[in-house]
Parts: structure tokens; sequence; C-alpha cells
């Protein structure tokens, strides 16, 4: 089969195609033929090797662990495993393999309990863009005990977390209010969320302690400024903190203090990992969510696997809106 391999740490040009062998399901797993997948920022992070701690999971000295990239994906059930009831060979189904990665195939074995039929109202290739963004967001407004009449704000909105934060949190019964560019004004707004900001032209923080919850999808909301928004108590959501910039003994150093000082203060409540939840679960209340028409997917580029260097490219430059696919024919 067609796999886009991590050949070495570095700039997109490494990760190239080429024929590697077909897996097996074991027992519990499903194997799927991979119609559409996703570039988040993991895949490029670990294909740069930034921050460094990433080579102690995907390799030291190059990615021997980790080679092929891709989270999450949309595909047709091909063969199962003895032990798996859920599915059949030629369903459609979406879902992810998490950090075990490997996606950026035309197959993939896949826990049962990780996927699910996709929604009937919804474009299988479209289906890939949900897992990571969606389980993500379900899994932090867990930790921070969303309530309904919260008032949540969203850093980073126009992102593939971002997107699902503002539609979860409204769905919830919060009043959000999101932060994002000017070029993304109106898709945020589209999403659903009852103010949007100009990361631009206005600082959120400066409104004084009106949140509930503030949720940073991307790392630069900034530490202090967040927490000078949240009432007492309040939730810091900190989905990508930790070496962001590069500088990961610096960010974990300025993550850990922050997060002593509110604790021991009071000020605020800092939600650094998602809440521990049944995987299955909380996937078909996405794909019931998507069917309800609630809950809607945003798509800004599609690359075919051949194209995967570009879309490496284009996803490390930042400020992409939604996600982008990487489609295998």
């Amino acid at each position: 089969m067609k796999a886009a391999v991590i050949t070495r740490y570095g700039p997109p040009d490494v990760v190239q195609v080429r024929e590697v062998e077909r897996p097996n399901p074991r027992d519990n797993e499903v194997l799927v033929r991979v119609r559409a997948s996703t570039i988040s920022a993991a895949d490029w992070r670990i294909r740069k090797a930034d921050p460094f701690v990433v080579r102690f999971f995907a390799g030291l000295v190059q990615p021997t662990k980790i080679q092929i990239g891709g989270m999450e994906l949309a595909g047709t059930v091909e063969s199962v495993g003895k032990l798996v009831t859920r599915f059949a060979a030629g369903d459609e189904v979406f879902g992810g393999t998490l950090f075990k990665l490997g996606t950026h195939a035309e197959y993939v074995c896949v826990p049962e309990a990780q996927l699910a039929l996709k929604p009937v109202n919804l474009p299988l290739e479209e289906a890939a863009a949900v897992f990571f963004g969606g389980m993500t967001v379900l899994g932090f407004l867990a930790n921070a005990k969303i309530q309904p009449g919260d008032r949540v704000l969203v850093y980073g909105a126009s992102g593939s977390v971002g997107v699902f934060a503002v539609q979860v949190a409204k769905h919830s019964g919060a009043h959000v209010t999101a932060v994002c560019s000017t070029a993304n004004l109106d898709l945020v707004k589209s999403l659903g969320a009852d103010a949007v900001l100009d990361y631009t032209k206005e600082d959120f923080s400066k409104a004084g302690r009106v949140y509930d919850i503030v949720f940073d999808t991307v790392g630069k909301s900034g530490y202090w400024r967040s927490l000078r928004s949240l009432k007492r108590r309040g939730y810091y959501i900190l989905v990508a903190g930790l070496g962001l910039d590069g500088w990961f003994v610096v960010s974990v150093l300025r993550s850990l203090l922050g997060g002593m000082w509110a604790s021991v203060t009071g000020a605020a409540r800092i939600v650094g990992s998602p809440k521990r939840g049944e995987t299955t679960e909380r996937l078909l209340f996405l794909k019931e969510l998507i069917e309800a028409g609630k809950l809607k997917t945003v798509i800004e580029r599609r690359y075919s696997l051949d194209e995967i260097a570009e879309a490496h490219r284009h996803a490390e430059a930042g400020h992409k809106k939604g996600h982008v696919l990487i489609v295998i024919e």
C-alpha cells in the first residue's frame, strides 16, 4: 500500500510517499481503507521534532517509532478482527488512532472503540475532520465542568480545535466570545459565537474578570492575560501550552509556576489535559450533533496523498481555517 513516510526529521520534503506493507488487524481492530485524513499540528511537529521532547517517543536520532503521520480518518471497513461486533466490511466509518497515528496511508488498523459509522448527512471525506478536534473539546470542557449560562472565551476560534470549541460550548448553553484574526471573523460568527473579537485590534483581557472559562486552543492567549480575564476560581483551559514556541523548558516552567500560583491563591483552576472518558460514547455524541445539524466541520483545503509535503507546509505556516484534508483516492 502507499503511505506518506517521515524519512527523517526536517522540512516538509522529508515526508515521502512510499510502498509499505499493509497492516493486519488484531482481534479488537478494524482494517480501514482510508478515504481521507487531516494534517494537524502534531503531524508537522513530529516531522520537525519541535519541541525536542518529540524525539523521546518518536525516535531520538530519526523517527523510527512513528513514521506515518495522521491522527484521524474516514473510510470504508475492509476487514475486522474476530472480536469486533459493531462493524462489517463495506461500512463507512470515521474516527481516529490517537497518538498511534498512521492514517496518512491507504490502509490503517483502528481499535473498534475508536470508530463509529459516519454521520448520514456528512460526506465521507469531511467526516475525517471530526475526531481530533471534537474529542479534544469534549474532554477539556468535561474537566472544566461547563454549565449553561457560563461565559466562555475561545482563543484561536477558527482552528481545527477552536471551531468545535465554539460550537460545543454553544450547545452546552454557554455565552461564547470567540477570538480570531480579521480574515476569520465571518467564519466564526457563522459557527454561532455570541461575540467575536479581532485579536489584531482588541485585547480581550481589558474587559476584566468576566469569563467562567478561557479556552485557549493554540497556546497564544497569554498566561497572565487569561488569568486576569477569569472570574475567581474560573477555568483556564490550555490545550497547546507546552513548547509551541519552541522554548519547551521555558514553557514548562511558566505553566508549572503559573499553575501553582493560581492553585495556591485560588485565582483560577488550570486545565491542562482532557478528562478521560468513553471514546465510543463521545464519538457517537459528536455523530448525533452532526446529524442534528448542531455541529459542522470547516474544511479549508484538500490535498492528495502525493501532495502531502505541500499540505505540511501550509499547516505549519499557521492561520489555517478549520481543517486541511488529505484525500486518498
